[in-house]
C-alpha cells in the first residue's frame, strides 16, 4: 500500500474523531503540532500508523474501538492522552455513561489509583465541554 493512502487514510480517520473549531479541547491536530519542530517524523508516525494502519483495522467499530482506547490508556495510566481519546470518544458518539463505565471497569486490573486519576480526566473532559453524566 502506498504512504500517500496510509498518510491520507489517517487524516480521514483523525477528522472523523475531531472536533474541529475549539482549540481548548484536546485533539490530535495539537498533538501533532506540539512535537512537529522536536519529532518531525512523529506525525507521520501517529498519521500513518496510528490511524491509517490501526485505526482502519476491520473487526472493531470506532465505539468500539475507543472504548478498548479508554480502557488501555487508564491500565497504563497515561492522563494526557487518556484525554484526548475521551473527546475522540464523545466526538464519535460514545456517551458519557459509556465512557465512564469503561474506565471503572478497569478497577480490579489496574486498581483504585490508576481509575480515580482516570476518573479526574474525565470529570476535567465533562466540565469543559459541558457534559454531565446523564447526557
Amino acid at each position: 500500500m502506498a504512504e500517500v493512502d496510509r498518510y491520507q487514510r489517517g487524516l480521514d480517520i483523525i477528522k472523523k474523531y475531531s472536533l474541529e473549531g475549539n482549540d481548548e479541547i484536546s485533539s490530535v491536530q495539537q498533538l501533532r503540532e506540539a512535537y512537529r519542530s522536536l519529532a518531525p517524523d512523529l506525525e507521520d508516525l501517529i498519521v500513518s500508523f496510528g490511524f491509517g494502519d490501526i485505526y482502519s483495522r476491520e473487526g472493531l467499530t470506532d465505539k468500539e474501538r475507543t472504548i478498548a482506547t479508554l480502557s488501555g490508556l487508564t491500565t497504563l495510566g497515561t492522563e494526557p492522552q487518556l484525554e484526548l481519546h475521551i473527546n475522540n470518544g464523545l466526538n464519535i458518539g460514545l456517551t458519557p455513561k459509556q465512557v465512564v463505565g469503561a474506565i471503572v471497569h478497569m478497577l480490579p486490573y489496574a486498581g483504585f489509583p490508576r481509575v480515580l486519576n482516570a476518573l479526574g480526566v474525565v470529570k476535567q473532559v465533562f466540565a469543559q465541554r459541558n457534559v454531565t453524566i446523564n447526557d
